[in-house]
C-alpha cells in the first residue's frame, strides 16, 4: 500500500535568497503562460495537448528567454499542457472555458532540480543553487515534522510558494508499505455530499458549513475588483499578493475539513469514504462557482491521501438521482427536493436534502459493489446511530437490538 502526504515546510532562506527565488517563480510563470498561449492557439489551428510537441516548439526559446534549468522549463511547459488538456475536455463536453493562465507565484521542483534532505533543500535558480533550511515544529508527532523526519517517507516533488513574505515548500512525500493484505474487519462506508451552502455533509449527519469559505470568497473577489479598477502595475502586484493569501487561507480551511471527514470515518469504523464523481459536478451543482469546483476537487484530493494512511479508501460514484431519490424507500422524483428540504412524495420521509443525498451516495457505492459480485463489498452505510443496508433499510446499532 502507498501512503502519500503533502508536507508544508517553511523555509529558512539565507540572506539575498529572496531575490533569486522571486526571479525563479516569475520565470517559471512566464514559461507556463507562454506554453499555454501557444498550445491554446497551436500553429496548426488546433489546441496542442502533446507535451512532446510543445517541448519541441518551445523548449529552446524558453531556455534562451529565461535563466531556468532544463528541468524547470520542462515542468513549466508540462503544467501548461495539463491545464490545456483539461480545457479541451471541457470544450468537448460543450462547457464554457478559456485559455488557462497562471498567476500564482509558484515553481515546481522534482529531484533533478532540487536535492531534498531531512533538514534542508537545495533549489535550482537562474543564479545557481540556493540551500534553505527547514523550520519545523519540535514535536516529532506533528506534521510536517513527522513526515520529513521519517526516513520511510520519500520526497518525490515539491512546489515552491511565497506567502506573507515567507517561502514554503509544499512537498509531496511517499511511503510504501509491504503490508498489502486487505482489511476485512470494516463493514461500513461513509457517504459524503458536496454543496455550496454546506461544503460537505456526511451520512452520519455531520455537516461542514461553507459559510467561512463563501465569506472569504466574496471578500477576495471584492478586493480584486477594487484593485483591478486601478489598472496600475502596483495594483497588479497587490492582486498577486491577494491571490496568494486567498490560496493559503482556502487550503488551510480545506485541510481542516478533510482531517475531520477522515476522523469521522475512522471513528465510525468505515472502510470507504464515498464522494460523488467530480467529473461533471458543474452540471450537478449548477449554482457552484469555479471557486467551489476547485474546492470540491481539492477537498477530495486531501481526503484521499489522508484517508489512505488510516487504512480507509476514498472513492467516487455516479451521483445520478442521489439528490432526488428517497434514501428510505427509494422513490425517485424531481419534486422530492426543494432547495435544502427533502420530502418524499411516496413515503413522506423528510430531512435536509444534502443529508439525504449523502446517504444515497453511500448506498450507490454498495449497489455498485453488489452488482460487481466480487464478494468483498462493504455491507452498510454508516449513520450517526445504526446503518443502512444495501436495500436502504435501517439497521439499529447492536446495543439497541440487544
Amino acid at each position: 500500500m502507498e501512503y502519500r502526504r503533502t508536507a508544508v515546510i517553511k523555509l529558512d532562506t539565507p540572506e539575498g535568497a529572496d531575490t533569486h527565488l522571486r526571479e525563479t517563480v516569475e520565470q517559471f510563470q512566464y514559461c507556463a503562460n507562454t506554453a499555454s498561449e501557444w498550445c491554446w492557439h497551436g500553429d496548426d489551428g488546433y489546441h496542442v495537448t502533446s507535451k512532446a510537441k510543445a517541448e519541441d516548439a518551445l523548449y529552446d526559446k524558453l531556455r534562451a528567454d529565461t535563466g531556468l534549468t532544463a528541468n524547470l522549463v520542462q515542468k513549466g511547459i508540462c503544467q501548461a499542457v495539463e491545464a490545456v488538456k483539461s480545457g479541451v475536455e471541457r470544450l468537448k463536453n460543450d462547457q464554457d472555458t478559456s485559455r488557462p493562465t497562471f498567476t500564482a507565484d509558484t515553481a515546481v521542483y522534482d529531484k533533478r532540480s532540487a536535492t531534498f534532505h531531512r533538514d534542508h533543500v537545495s533549489l535550482s535558480t537562474p543564479d545557481g543553487r540556493i540551500e534553505c533550511g527547514y523550520i519545523l515544529p519540535d514535536d516529532t508527532d506533528t506534521p510536517p515534522t513527522k513526515y520529513v523526519a521519517n526516513e520511510d517517507y520519500e520526497f518525490r516533488r515539491a512546489t515552491l510558494h511565497q506567502r506573507d513574505g515567507d517561502w514554503y515548500l509544499h512537498a509531496s512525500m511517499l511511503k510504501e508499505d509491504d503490508d498489502t493484505e486487505p482489511t476485512t474487519g470494516h463493514k461500513t462506508v461513509l457517504g459524503v455530499d458536496l454543496g455550496v451552502n454546506q461544503l460537505a455533509v456526511a451520512s452520519t449527519g455531520r455537516f461542514w458549513s461553507a459559510d467561512e469559505f463563501n465569506h472569504w470568497k466574496r471578500e477576495y473577489e471584492k478586493r480584486r475588483g477594487d484593485l483591478q479598477q486601478c489598472g496600475t502595475r502596483a495594483a497588479h502586484d497587490v492582486i498577486a499578493g491577494v491571490e496568494r493569501k486567498e490560496d493559503g487561507r482556502f487550503e488551510i480551511f480545506l485541510h481542516r475539513v478533510a482531517n475531520e471527514i477522515v476522523a469521522e470515518a475512522v471513528e465510525h469504523d468505515c472502510s470507504h469514504i464515498v464522494f460523488e464523481d467530480l467529473t461533471d459536478i458543474r452540471e450537478n451543482v449548477q449554482e457552484a462557482s469555479w471557486h467551489h469546483l476547485w474546492a470540491f476537487r481539492r477537498l477530495y484530493e486531501y481526503v484521499e491521501y489522508k484517508a489512505r494512511e488510516q487504512g480507509v479508501e476514498a472513492v467516487q460514484v455516479d451521483p445520478r438521482n442521489t439528490s432526488k431519490r428517497c434514501s428510505t424507500c427509494g422513490f425517485t422524483h424531481d419534486d422530492n427536493r426543494h432547495s435544502e428540504d427533502f420530502e418524499c412524495l411516496d413515503c413522506g420521509y423528510q430531512n435536509h436534502a444534502d443529508y439525504n443525498a449523502a446517504k444515497n451516495i453511500g448506498l450507490q457505492y454498495l449497489r455498485r459493489r453488489q452488482n460487481a459480485d466480487d464478494g468483498g463489498a462493504p455491507v452498510d452505510v454508516r449513520l450517526n446511530r445504526g446503518t443502512l443496508n444495501v436495500s436502504g433499510e435501517y439497521v439499529p446499532p447492536a446495543s439497541a437490538v440487544a
